[in-house]
This record gives C-alpha cells, sequence and structure tokens, in this order.
C-alpha cells in the first residue's frame, strides 16, 4: 500500500494516470513511428535462460574431430562387443547419427579386409580403455 501511495504522489492522482496511459495507447495505435510504442514499463517481462535447460551433448568423435577409418582397428574395435563382435548402437555409443554411421561402414569394411574379426573382438585391444559402458547406454532402450 505504501508503494501505491507513493506511486500516486509521484505521478498525480489516479485520473492523471489514466489520461497518460490512454493518450500512449492512441500514440501508439495512430502514430507512424514505432519507437513511440515502446514503453518502460517495468511490469513488463524480461528474458532469462531457461534454467532446467539440460546442457547439449556432443558425441565424443565430433568433440574430438576424429573422422573413423577403416585402418584405425583400435578405435573401431571399440565400438564393437568383446564377445559377439556385434557393432553397439547409437544409444549405447552416444554418437551422432553421421558418425555413427560412418563408424559402421568402416566396420564392415575393416571385416571385409580381414583387418578386425567378424564374430569377436580381437584380444589385443580387450584391455583397452573404454570409451562408455555397455551396460549402462547414454540414452535408455525401449526394450
Amino acid at each position: 500500500m505504501l508503494k501505491f501511495a507513493k506511486f500516486l504522489a509521484d505521478n498525480g492522482s489516479v485520473v492523471n494516470i489514466a489520461r497518460n496511459t490512454i493518450r500512449s495507447v492512441s500514440k501508439s495505435t495512430s502514430g507512424t513511428s514505432s519507437s513511440a510504442a515502446v514503453s518502460t514499463d517495468t511490469d513488463e517481462p524480461i528474458d532469462i535462460p531457461n534454467p532446467y535447460e539440460k546442457d547439449r551433448s556432443i558425441c565424443i568423435l565430433c568433440k574430438h574431430n576424429i573422422v573413423p577409418d577403416y585402418k584405425n582397428v583400435r578405435l573401431l574395435s571399440q565400438f564393437q562387443s568383446p564377445y559377439t563382435g556385434r557393432i553397439y548402437g547409437r544409444h549405447i555409443t552416444g554418437l551422432c547419427k553421421r558418425k555413427q554411421a560412418e563408424v559402421e561402414a568402416a566396420i564392415i569394411r575393416a571385416q571385409n579386409c580381414a583387418l578386425m574379426p567378424a564374430y569377436h573382438k580381437d584380444i589385443d585391444f580387450i584391455k583397452d580403455p573404454k570409451l562408455f559402458n555397455p551396460e549402462r547406454p547414454i540414452r535408455p532402450h525401449k526394450y
């Protein structure tokens, strides 16, 4: 209540305030200048960043600017299951769609060139550090 009383004391009576707002509205609708329509009300909403927005995740190959090549068997073996030789999916590896397709094509090409085994992971690369945990996918699978 005290703020309203101060506001009235500074700007005059309620009738003067109503006349000023009617004038400003009529000027903004009939005036040709758009700069006159800009108001300096403190009650307008302000733009703030979304506090609940998640950070955008970037795939590990894009982040380090790595292009998968069929001759880089050590890198490609990271995206292959050590037991079955199956290529891990995007929901497990966390790769973007383009890099996942490049990795799959490079693995198939390396297997066709006999650089990689098709049914299991090469024994030399079993103890390499993991880029991701296949037991805990980045995006949960629907099954």
